[in-house]
């Protein structure tokens, strides 16, 4: 038989662990089904599908008192016992068991305080009966130590529980596990353990007794089966007959209480009816009490919906309402200074007022109401009206404003007083319109264009008047002695004292004009692009040189900040991408119109400094250098291309002066015979060192043009005379080449370029010292190296041993040529020195020259000596070391 669930000791922990807390005791716990019974379906079990439930009965002792609980526990999802219902026992009235459950395990409890009794109770289902009489069995035993009293029983005899509480209360096999780990053993349960006993049975031992007397007497005869059977029918008869004839005694009572049912039955009637009418007018009550209801609701469905839309319309009004002071403001106010204050609120205002009505601020539901449309259209007539007044005003104010400045000569530089230009005055008063400019581009971005046109017609005309004046008094203040362009001519008229007067001034002048210019200018750009509201990048990059000259003493701390207006933008949040491009090509135009013109001062200079000493160029190409790459901001363009246009001015000027130098150069081939250095030569070692004095920052670029283009004319114009003259050109090529590399050798040695041509004029003064040391070697021994030449020429046809016996070269015509040639070699060696000296006009070569014509003269004899061992072993010749010796005694 299975283990019963009354006796799982785990099952009794799981419920004291649920109901821990209330202080009540499990005295019993047993596993239950539970399923929903069904009213007026008696004859059949009506039951929905069955939940697994643990049915615990508790006592709490409080005092001298003691309730019990049924308590009724569920399973949660993880498993675990929780408290699902509670009753109490004292409310208990019925315990009923199922009749038509064949095998006697389902019962219903019935309790007398449940609110709702016209819904079933829950039906439980044991396991088996045994589990059954055990829990009720415990139930009527609590009832009746505790509360005194019994609950109704239907359905099963309490005499037959009874029994099977005496049959039940020796032993009961219940499974307890060993430590040993054995198996399942009987084990006795007490009175405690189950909480039945003789003593608490529900009949007394003399009811007991009683009941055994009686059974008793129906025992008789129970062995012998036909006789009981037939007394078992006398019974039934006389049972039937009995009952027949109460019914026939009792006729009259029938009747009466038939009569009463009849009384009865009218008054149920009538009540039938009352109730009826009463039904119908409660039906048409409550009706009209959900019309009313209905009603009610959507009433207060309204009042709410009126409150809220008088709420948003009270904000719509809001947002719709005009100021009076702004409307005036905006409408006809002043654009004094003290008054714009009020115009920057009122610009605020409207701007806000504008978006607040657009589709993104606004709800899209109003957009097309008609105050909305209306009021949007008042608004943008607001905008246009001040856009107007307020463009108007600018414009006049640009122009007054600049009008005023140049009537005032103070302003400008006078005769003996350079004056820089300072517009700390004019931005000063421009930055007090800034912020109103901010809302102009917020209102209306097309109004910006007319009005940037307008500040830049009148600051033009300032600044070119600045310019022209400051330029003016600066060529007129600057004292320099004019140098002569002509350094390279051929006639020896120009004094060698003029080229070097002093005329650092001049630079000096154009360094200044920049120093006071390109600032200014870089400032008004980048005041311009931040007053007009142009988004581009910062015109000075964070620590960079705005004028090229960290040092300069034309820089005041006072225009440090000019370009700041200390103003934020409106539309921070606006793409700043896409604009940029678009935002920094008009500012290039608009900065065309601002600063074009002044450019004409710069070049005016510029030509004024090339008049007095070209070679100032130089240091002026290398100042604007500096200058031009200190500009690297994106909205310094004009800037950059001023720097550019007087970069190529300089260098047009300066590519003019070494022009018109070449043809100088050019026109001494034009000239009658020339001997001797030409003059260019050594007033080119001049020039240069001139040039070289001037070079500033990144102007080497443009020198080392002019030297190559200078030095390529001057070979090719000495390559060209020389061969007006082929008897003396290697003489004077190579004194020309010798003076070229002596007038230049400190610079060659600094100078990479000059070195270059150095190396080259080197070359080309020994391959002309060797022609003409060859000829004049020829021409003194000509009969003896012809001879050897002859030799030369035949032993790539013939053998040694044959050149002896060939017409001209036999033993006797080498005699006969030594005797011509070698007797007096001593004079014909004078005679050879004389011819080299009286040939060259530049005495101090003549010493190197003559040691390379001994060393000549002595390897071509070296070789003829050589010959003529191979050839004529027995012929006899004064030895190389004899002629050596001949050599240095001269």
């Amino acid at each position: 038989m299975a283990k019963s669930s009354a006796d799982d000791e785990e099952l009794r922990r799981a419920c004291e662990a649920a109901i821990e807390g209330t202080k009540q005791k499990i005295v019993l716990s047993i596993r239950v089904a539970k399923s929903q019974g069904i009213w007026g379906k008696s004859g059949k079990l009506g039951r929905h599908m069955a939940k697994p439930r643990v049915l615990a009965l508790s006592t709490k002792s409080k005092g001298q008192r003691t309730k019990a609980f049924l308590r009724v526990l569920k399973y949660s999802n993880g498993g675990v016992l929780e408290p699902a219902k509670l009753y109490k026992l004292k409310h208990l009235s019925k315990v009923e068991v199922i009749a038509n459950d064949p095998s006697g395990c389902t019962f219903t409890l019935g309790f007398d305080n449940l609110r709702s009794q016209s819904v079933a109770p829950p039906q439980w289902t044991m396991r088996n009966v045994d589990d059954r009489n055990r829990l009720l069995f415990c139930i009527l035993n609590i009832c009746k130590d505790v509360l005194g009293r019994l609950p109704k029983v239907v359905g099963i005899d309490v005499v037959e529980m009874a029994l099977w509480a005496k049959e039940n209360t020796p032993t009961v096999p219940k499974q307890t596990n060993q430590q040993d780990g054995g198996g399942p053993v009987e084990a006795t349960v007490t009175e405690s353990d189950l909480k039945v006993s003789v003593e608490r049975e529900l009949v007394s031992q003399a009811e007991e007794e009683d009941m055994e007397a009686l059974l008793g007497t129906y025992v008789m005869g129970i062995g012998e089966a036909e006789a009981f059977s037939e007394r078992l029918k006398r019974e039934l008869l006389a049972l039937e007959a009995a009952n027949v004839h109460a019914i026939l005694e009792s006729e009259p009572l029938v009747e009466e209480v038939l009569q009463g049912l009849e009384a009865a039955t009218n008054c149920v009637d009538d009540m039938d009816e009352w109730l009826g009418i009463f039904n119908v007018k409660l039906r048409h009550m409550r009706e009209d009490i959900e019309s009313i209801e209905t009603r009610n609701n959507k009433l207060e469905m309204q009042s709410v919906n009126n409150v809220s839309l008088i709420e948003e319309l009270d904000k719509l009004l809001e947002r719709l309402r005009v100021p009076s002071e702004y409307a005036a403001c905006l409408t006809g106010g002043s654009f004094d200074e003290e008054r714009m204050l009020q115009n920057i609120e009122a610009c605020e205002w409207l701007t806000g007022a504008l978006r607040g009505l657009q589709v993104p601020n606004l709800d899209p539901i109003y957009a097309n109401m008609c105050a909305v449309k209306e009021k949007r259209t008042e608004l943008e007539k607001l905008k246009t009206t001040f856009v107007r007044r307020a463009s108007e005003f600018l414009r006049n104010y640009f122009a007054s404003l600049v009008d005023f400045m140049i009537s005032d000569k103070s302003y400008f530089s006078q005769r003996g007083q350079l004056k820089r230009p300072d517009h700390a005055d004019l931005r000063y008063k421009c930055r007090t319109y800034a912020r109103l400019l901010q809302h102009l581009k917020s209102l209306d971005k097309n109004c910006l264009g007319p009005l940037r046109k307008a500040y830049c017609s009148s600051l033009n005309l300032l600044l070119r008047r600045e310019a022209r004046e400051f330029a003016n008094e600066l060529r007129a203040s600057t004292k320099a002695s004019r140098n002569p362009t002509v350094w390279l001519e051929a006639s020896t008229g120009s004094s060698q004292s003029a080229h070097n007067a002093d005329t650092s001034s001049v630079s000096e002048a154009y360094a200044k004009m920049l120093t006071i210019f390109i600032p200014l200018l870089v400032d008004e750009s980048s005041f311009f692009a931040h007053f007009m509201c142009f988004e581009v990048p910062a015109l000075v990059p964070p620590g960079g040189v705005v004028n090229g000259n960290k040092g300069g003493n034309y820089n005041d701390a006072d225009d440090d900040d000019d370009d700041d207006l200390g103003i934020m933008d409106i539309d921070e949040n606006d793409g700043k991408a896409g604009k940029t491009s678009a935002d920094l090509a008009a500012l290039n135009e608009s900065l065309q119109d601002l600063l074009n013109g002044i450019q004409d001062d710069f070049y005016a200079v510029v030509d004024w400094a090339y008049k007095i000493d070209p070679l100032r160029c130089i240091s002026m190409h290398g100042i604007t250098e500096r200058y031009l790459s200190g500009q690297k901001a994106d909205a310094a363009g004009f800037v950059r291309l001023l720097l550019g246009d007087l970069e190529s001015r300089i260098s047009m000027q300066f590519s003019r002066f070494v022009d018109e130098a070449c043809h100088q150069i050019e026109r001494n081939e034009r000239n009658v015979r020339q001997t001797g250095v030409l003059s260019y030569i050594p007033r080119f070692a001049t020039l240069a060192t001139r040039m070289e004095q001037y070079i500033q920052g990144q102007s080497r670029d443009l020198v080392d043009q002019a030297y190559t283009k200078f030095v390529s004319i001057m070979f090719v114009t000495l390559e060209k005379i020389a061969q007006t003259d082929p008897k003396y050109a290697d003489v004077f090529l190579l004194e020309n080449y010798a003076a070229f590399q002596n007038s230049l050798y400190d610079l060659a040695n600094v100078v990479p370029t000059l070195a270059k041509f150095y190396h080259q004029a080197s070359e080309a003064y020994e391959q002309a010292c060797t022609r003409h040391i060859s000829m004049i070697i020829f021409y003194q021994f000509e009969k003896l190296f012809q001879f050897a030449r002859k030799i030369e020429d035949l032993m790539y046809t013939i053998t040694p041993e044959e050149i002896p016996f060939q017409l001209g070269l036999s033993k006797m015509d080498l005699r006969k040529m030594l005797k011509s040639s070698l007797s007096g070699v001593d004079k014909s060696i004078s005679a050879m020195y004389k011819r080299l000296q009286k040939n060259l006009t530049s005495e101090e070569l003549l010493p190197s020259l003559w040691d390379k014509c001994k060393k000549e003269f002595l390897d071509k004899y070296e070789s003829f000596a050589q010959l003529v061992a191979k050839i004529y072993p027995n012929e006899s010749i004064p030895s190389v070391s004899e002629m050596r010796e001949l050599l240095a005694s001269m």
